[in-house]
């Protein structure tokens, strides 16, 4: 924790004239949204509340509700995805949604939380998440979008100090590298030590097909189910998530297993150990009480089963990138080095590194981050550089 308290008094500096102009710039998006969605809807309402959007969607529009419960119709994020091509007052609604969230819980409290020094020291939380991962608050960095145009605008504003660059750098496949190492499964693998791209591959088994052939489509049902697999996802889960039917998702999980038979005995152990021991573990020895898989309630039970397998994945995952945090501190003030650890999201750390330290510092990252445990297949790492966290990113 040493590490995280380095981290949070380096904090992170902002360019708050772009943050602004971001933030203005959404605030005006909103402002359009809700017009559009009034004039959609032939009046005025308050788009934010559940009854009144309920009301306008399934009443004056007359779309298939999905759950009414005791306070009206349910409006939530599954039940606008199942309408979304019904009407196009439903994307304008989720569209709202991301950027009134993202506006209000985010950006808005941004500008108070910037120090006299124009960075953002963000508070770093070691022991919120069950698995072990860190988590921030103050702003929460995890809620930037991660792959959309938007995320990527608002992590342009993350810049460095003059004199320096940004480095980012984060695992690659980190999670599905530990379920090949766990499982012993040898296409798993293969496919990793080829360098292949794992969905592809997956998907390749899956269906029977040659890698060539697939579409991207295919390649998406395979990175679903490989992430499934990873956490603990049902058939119910999966078949919500690409929008198929109940079997058809057992039949592409059964599939699944068929091809990759090390992997189903790799859940099945998990599950017999924390059942007897009571607890999951992760690759570094870090435990995990697991009390629902002694529950006489079937769902509750797996529930627990879900939960020790995902445990052995993303607890090691935690541990490892932990591991490399404090490797790449204790080095960086072993060699003197003017380059320090700013931000920790996600599967990725941001370094602050002055301009003469880059390539120094990239490969001491690559080399602590790497050996950060003896995987096989080996870890992984995307290391990349920019004036901004937008930039070194991409």
């Amino acid at each position: 924790s040493a590490v995280l308290a380095a981290m949070e008094d380096a904090g992170v500096r902002i360019d708050t004239y772009r943050m602004g102009e971001i933030t203005a710039r959404l605030s005006d998006r909103v402002e359009e949204l809700e017009a559009r969605a009034y004039e959609l809807a032939g009046e005025e309402f308050v788009i934010g509340s559940p009854l009144q959007l309920g009301r306008i969607l399934f009443e004056k529009l007359e779309l298939t509700p999905g759950r009414k419960g005791k306070t009206g119709y349910s409006t939530d994020g599954k039940v606008l995805r199942a309408i979304r091509a019904d009407h196009e007052i439903v994307p304008v609604v989720e569209e709202w949604r991301e950027l009134t969230k993202l506006v209000n819980t985010y950006l808005g409290p941004l500008p108070t939380l910037i120090g006299e020094d124009g960075r953002l020291h963000t508070t770093i939380n070691q022991h919120v998440a069950a698995t072990g991962r860190l988590s921030t608050s103050s702003p929460n960095l995890q809620a930037i979008p991660i792959r959309t145009e938007l995320g990527r605008e608002i992590r342009s504003a993350f810049v460095a100090e003059p004199g320096h660059r940004l480095l980012s750098t984060d695992y690659s496949q980190i999670e599905l590298r530990i379920l090949a190492h766990v499982s012993g499964e040898p296409k798993l693998r293969e496919a990793f030590l080829r360098g292949e791209d794992i969905h592809t591959a997956t998907a390749a088994e899956v269906l029977g097909r040659d890698p060539a052939t697939l579409t991207k489509t295919e390649r998406n049902v395979a990175k679903m189910i490989n992430f499934g697999i990873v956490y603990g996802i049902s058939a119910f889960g999966l078949s919500e998530n690409l929008d198929i039917s109940k079997e058809q998702a057992q039949t592409y999980i059964d599939a699944y297993l068929a091809r990759f038979p090390q992997v189903q005995a790799f859940i099945a152990r998990t599950i017999t150990q924390a059942g007897e021991d009571g607890y999951a573990t992760s690759l570094l020895g870090r435990r995990r009480p697991v009390p629902e898989l002694r529950a006489s309630n079937r769902q509750t039970r797996g529930f627990g089963e879900r939960v020790a397998v995902n445990f052995v994945m993303q607890g090691s995952n935690a541990d490892i990138i932990k591991v490399a945090m404090v490797a790449i501190h204790r080095r960086l003030r072993e060699e003197g080095r003017g380059a320090r650890l700013v931000l920790q999201v996600h599967d990725e750390l941001l370094l602050e590194v002055p301009e003469t330290e880059i390539s120094a510092v990239r490969d001491l990252v690559r080399e602590e981050m790497v050996g950060a445990y003896p995987l096989d297949p080996p870890l992984a790492v995307d290391v990349g550089v920019g004036d901004d966290w937008a930039e070194a990113k991409s």
